[in-house]
Order: C-alpha cells, then structure tokens, then sequence
C-alpha cells in the first residue's frame, strides 16, 4: 500500500510506515490482551458510540521495562485498524531554543488532526517527566505544558500512544489525559514457552523440553528471547543446519542473560 511520507518541517518530525503487525503477533497477559482487544473494538465501532456521544479509546500510555511490546503494540494496532504508523522523532522534536519545541509539536498536532493514523510518541519521558524536577529547565516545563494542553484539545480520530521504561518519572498530570495506562511486564514462565514455541516452530530437532528452555529465559524480556531464537537460527544455518538444536538455544539465551547481568553491573557503577 503507497503511504504518503510526511514532507518538509513535517516530514523530519514523523517517520511513517504501514505495518502488518496484528495483536497475534503479541505474546502479553491476560488483562493487557483484554485491554488492547477493547481498543480495538471501541475504535471498529466509534461511529456508533459517537451516535450516541461515546468516544473509543485512543489516547493510550504503555508503561513497563524495554523489550517487553510496547512498540510492537504500537505497530499491531496500526495493522489491525489498517492505518499509517507515525513514529514521532523526539530527537528533532526536542531543541534547546525556546519555544521551537512547542511549536514543532504543535506541528505534530496538526497531522495528528488532519492526517488519521497511529501516532506514536516512544521514550515519552523526554517530554512528560514532572515538571517539579528540580533539574528540568524552562524549556522542558514549556514542552510538557504545550503536550498537556494539545492533548487534552485534540478531538481528532487519530491514535496517540506514549510509551515510557519511567514510568516513575512522569508528570501526575498526564495520567487523566489519557484513556488508559497499559502495563507491560516480562513475561511469566507460561508466556515464555509460548514466545519460544512460536519463534521456533518447525525449527528444532529433536525432543523439546520447553519448560526446561523457559527457566533459562527467566528474567530476560520478549525482546531479549526473541534475539536469542534469531541468533541461535543463524548460528545453525551458519553451520549448514536445518533445524536447531535445544543446545543451541539454550547457549544463545544463557549468552543474553549474561548481557543483561553486565548492563545491570555496568548500570550500577554509573
């Protein structure tokens, strides 16, 4: 499907794409899948709610650790509703002259309102920390006060997601503002086999012991797993394989988990 890139000041300011993500594709709790599968209806039957002065849900925050769907989300909403994915570029956003990062995002706003998608506002932290920071400048509290406000304006049809890894860090203000805040998690013991057996499915010689394989993945995120299968696929076509072996997948998730202890290591010292 041709999809019409932003251009000019606009176009530095949104990434566009058409994603053929679906909500299948997540493997997520019970009560985030209710809450997402909700979105969706709400936003296939807005027409009827809005005949009797009901809007659907589209303001949405995810908050939860990196790796764990937040922008998959992002995406399989955009697929399911078949609607543009508008990544929106904080870094472009974000300047350090007064009053251009409010009006850049006034910017946004205004293909938010013209243009109908999926808007997507990643590591939102940047903008919505509180405002009481002792070290925030003018700048970043005129910011948040501009997204506050145009927020709470915007009666468009568009999706406006924001997905933050701190939560503990935004500003209290934001949460009326949207219709939801959605939780995201690592996954539980049960999640993992089945992120393992979807990602491995006619891959694997052998006898599989996935509860075995889901203990070695403890801990580690979606996206941690999910990097795991894909290295431990190349590593045996590298070989000359065609299958993948259960030592090959739990080397590759041992070698993540050892990557996760030295960030958090790392992490400390800083």
């Amino acid at each position: 499907m041709a999809l019409h890139q932003p251009r000019g000041d606009l176009g530095a300011l949104l990434v566009a794409s058409y994603p053929a993500s679906r909500l299948s594709d997540l493997v997520v709790d019970a009560r985030l899948r209710i809450q997402l599968d909700r979105v969706i209806r709400e936003q296939r039957n807005a027409s009827k709610l809005s005949a009797h002065g009901l809007s659907a849900r589209r303001k949405l925050l995810f908050v939860g650790p990196p790796g764990t769907g937040k922008t998959l989300t992002a995406a399989a909403l955009a697929g399911e509703l078949a609607l543009p994915l508008f990544v929106v570029r904080l870094d472009a956003l974000i300047t350090k002259f007064m009053g251009e990062s409010a009006a850049r995002l006034r910017q946004v706003f205004e293909a938010i309102a013209s243009t109908r998608g999926v808007y997507f506002f990643d590591e939102f932290d940047a903008i919505g920390s509180q405002r009481s920071n002792s070290n925030d400048v003018g700048e970043a509290r005129r910011i948040l006060n501009s997204f506050l406000l145009m927020l709470e304006q915007d009666q468009s049809q568009s999706l406006i997601l924001a997905a933050t890894n701190h939560a503990a860090i935004l500003d209290g203000a934001l949460l009326r503002r949207f219709d939801d805040v959605l939780q995201y998690r690592l996954p539980d013991a049960e999640q993992i086999e089945v992120l393992l057996q979807n990602r491995l499915a006619g891959h694997l010689s052998g006898r599989i012991g996935w509860k075995a394989l889901a203990k070695k993945a403890a801990g580690l995120s979606y996206a941690e797993i999910a990097k795991a299968t894909e290295d431990a696929l190349k590593e045996a076509l590298i070989q000359g394989e065609f299958a993948v072996t259960t030592q090959q997948v739990v080397a590759m998730l041992e070698e993540r988990s050892a990557m996760r202890d030295t960030w958090r290591q790392v992490s400390e010292l800083l």
